[in-house]
């Protein structure tokens, strides 16, 4: 109990050691002041709750304390002296667990202290509130005087709006627009009215509207619903600032704008404006992208010319004829009529390229004519063409590489890099395309740099592995990946990277002209910087994709055989493909029989009398090319058709049946042509014709001319 004192040991009790007294540590710690803490740094967030657990927890630490000292280890002396004094003294604690015990008893005497006064006196920082009735009516002032806050800041935007010049017009205008570009709520006549108001608010005060970014966006409707002469007032009013509007964050977009509506005359107006200041806008933030979408979407052929020609250094940006008279389009052009200034010039252009490079501004059209420019032009194999694919592969991220892919200069550039290069560089550049082969397959420029990758790379192993897991979707499920491929196989571009290994050259439907001429110079490239035989590699290609085509043919036989590019997918792939493929052409003869729109479709017919006849029409010698081994179709598609075999002569795929009547590896040729004897009677009906009218005459012309020549077999 505090005031009661408990014995003191003497110095060889304790040997020498000083024990405290129970009530004097107590009342030091009543006595002891606190030190003021400001309200603002006390802690915050410790309930009652919080406390009681604190002093729990250092109830619990105690008496663990207590327990570890009565296990540890005495010495001799200790245990004389505890036998000596165990009945006087065995009520009295040791003075290290009394010391324990007056701290923590000291610091719950303080805590308890402490939540006494948190209940009994309110905070000094904060004004004592009585009853629920004085809580209210201080949430309630504090309520109105934020709304007179909000108030009166209001009221000071508002006289600050108004106090900027043309403030009201540019009201007025903006409540015009409210309602304008609501598109499907104005009807026609209250948008003339609007639009001519509009009009009326805007002319001869455009330049004081565009550099805003609320009110450019006024113009910027003006201009989608005005006429072209009114469209013609807002370019020449801007006349001499279009510089200016590229650099602005908000007035490139009125800009595009006036492109995109405007018509030859606003371009002619807009496009002279940045000539000489090609170099640094095509560096500025904002001012490069609206440059390179006048390049790429509107510029003509001559303009082109001019704003690439800046590149090749200063004398071309200051030196320039605005009529386009005699200046050479080209760079090789510019060399060869002045051969002494190939180096400023080639010096000046790879500059330009190498900073927009390290500033990763890779996706400009424009940069990547110019880049195409200076390769054209340097000599494969020498120090600069290597530096130049050196930076290309620098980019480490591959962005570079990957926006290169997607224009036609910059396409048709990597194809000679992927061509120039080495075996090491190839593997480099083909890693940076991961991810995005599916996306090149169907782009109209990137699918080249997957056909030149299968004509230069010697590692078929790395393009296998690289390409065709994602091109044929060979790791998704089996669904998806069936329908990922027929989407790609009626897709104009997406079909060339999967046909091209099996048709190649020996079809010339499926490469466009511009397509051809890259190839060629790929391919006459190719005799100086690969190893390994055209046939071999391509053959080694055909054998890693054969397995999944073939069985995609086999499950999608009827959906590819809806359309006339899913005829053209399967003919090329089973005249070319190796392993087994008895069951895709079982699928085909099934799909054939089963489908009453296969026995009307042109393109379904001479996919089957192409698959009769075992390989390609050549057209220069005039004679079937027979694939090996035999494909053998004629016996299976006998086999479905021959309970149909005289509606197939008579009808409009009579060729189908010529095609098996003129086999000689066809094995039931005589049964065949014994049906048709026991039938001639319908052939000859068929061949004569309706004679009705000229327009049935017509429609019955493909059908009587193959029972024309079914005639002549028997």
């Amino acid at each position: 109990m505090p005031g009661i004192k408990r014995r003191v040991d003497s110095a060889e009790d304790r040997d020498g050691k000083r024990t405290k007294v129970k009530d004097a540590a107590a009342s030091a710690a009543k006595n002891r002041t606190k030190q003021y803490v400001p309200p603002a740094f006390q802690k915050k967030g410790i309930t009652r709750g919080a406390r009681k657990m604190n002093r729990d927890k250092k109830l619990r630490k105690t008496s663990t304390k207590k327990a570890t000292l009565k296990k540890g280890p005495k010495g001799l002396a200790a245990e004389d002296e505890e036998d000596d004094n165990q009945e006087s003294d065995s009520d009295i604690p040791t003075s290290e667990e009394s010391d324990i015990e007056m701290e923590i008893k000291d610091e719950i005497e303080e805590e308890e202290e402490e939540e006494a006064n948190d209940d009994s006196s309110p905070s000094d920082d904060q004004p004592e509130f009585k009853g629920k009735d004085s809580n209210g009516s201080g949430e309630a002032d504090k309520q109105n005087a934020s709304r007179e806050s909000h108030a009166k800041q209001k009221a000071l935007a508002q006289e600050r709006k108004a106090a900027k010049p043309n403030a009201d017009i540019i009201a007025r205008s903006k409540k015009l627009w409210e309602r304008l570009r609501r598109k499907s709520h104005v009807p026609r006549d209250e948008r003339k009215t609007l639009v001519a108001e509009l009009y009326e608010i805007i002319n001869g005060r455009v330049s004081d509207f565009v550099f805003k970014h609320d009110s450019v966006r006024v113009i910027q409707t003006a201009l989608k619903y005005a006429n072209l002469e009114q469209r013609k007032l807002i370019a020449r009013e801007l006349q001499g600032q279009y510089k200016d509007l590229a650099e602005s964050r908000y007035a490139k977009f009125l800009l595009g704008k006036l492109l995109v509506h405007g018509d030859a005359e606003i371009r002619d107006m807009i496009i002279p404006e940045f000539y000489g200041h090609v170099k640094r806008l095509i560096r500025h933030p904002e001012a490069s992208w609206i440059l390179d979408d006048i390049y790429r979407t509107v510029a003509t052929r001559k303009q082109k010319s001019n704003l690439l020609r800046e590149w090749y250094g200063a004398e071309f940006a200051i030196f320039k004829d605005n009529k386009d008279s005699g200046m050479p389009e080209d760079l090789a052009q510019i060399l060869a009529e002045s051969p002494e200034k190939r180096p400023p010039i080639m010096r000046h252009l790879y500059e330009l390229i190498n900073q927009l490079v390290q500033k990763k501004t890779t996706g400009f059209t424009i940069l990547h004519d110019a880049m195409l420019q200076y390769f054209l032009n340097t000599k494969p194999g020498s120090s600069d063409a290597n530096e130049f694919i050196e930076l290309i592969k620098g980019d480490e991220e591959g962005d570079l590489a990957k926006n290169m892919a997607f224009t036609q200069s910059g396409a048709r550039l990597t194809c000679l890099c992927l061509a120039y290069s080495s075996a090491k560089d190839r593997k480099l550049l083909l890693r940076f395309y991961r991810d995005t082969i599916k996306l090149m397959a169907g782009d109209v420029h990137a699918h080249m740099v997957l056909l030149t990758a299968f004509e230069v790379i010697d590692d078929t192993r790395l393009t296998t592995r690289s390409i065709f897991p994602e091109l044929l979707s060979q790791d998704a499920a089996e669904s998806t990946r069936y329908e990922d491929l027929l989407m790609q196989i009626n897709d104009l571009n997406a079909r060339i990277p999967i046909l091209y290994l099996f048709a190649g050259d020996k079809v010339k439907w499926l490469l466009p002209a511009q397509d051809e001429e890259i190839m060629k110079q790929v391919l006459d490239t190719r005799t100086e910087t690969s190893k390994k035989d055209p046939s071999i590699r391509r053959q080694e290609l055909i054998k890693a994709a054969s397995p999944t085509l073939l069985e995609f043919i086999a499950a999608q036989a009827e959906s590819l055989m809806e359309t006339s590019f899913g005829c053209q997918f399967i003919s090329e792939v089973l005249f070319s493909a190796e392993g087994g493929k008895d069951a895709a052409l079982s699928a085909i003869a099934v799909a054939a029989q089963s489908k009453a729109e296969a026995q009307d479709s042109p393109f379904v017919g001479r996919m089957l009398k192409s698959l009769v006849q075992g390989g390609r029409f050549n057209s220069a010698e005039k004679k079937i090319e027979k694939v090996e081994p035999a494909l053998g179709f004629d016996t299976v598609l006998y086999d479905n058709i021959r309970n149909d075999i005289m509606a197939w002569a008579t009808g409009s795929q009579t060729y189908v049946v010529v095609a098996l009547a003129e086999s000689d590896e066809f094995v039931k040729k005589d049964e065949l042509l014994q049906i048709l004897k026991k039938n001639k009677k319908a052939l000859e009906k068929v061949a004569t014709g309706p004679g009705a009218s000229s327009e049935q005459s017509k429609k019955a012309g493909p059908a009587s001319s193959g029972a024309k020549l079914l005639l002549t077999k028997i």
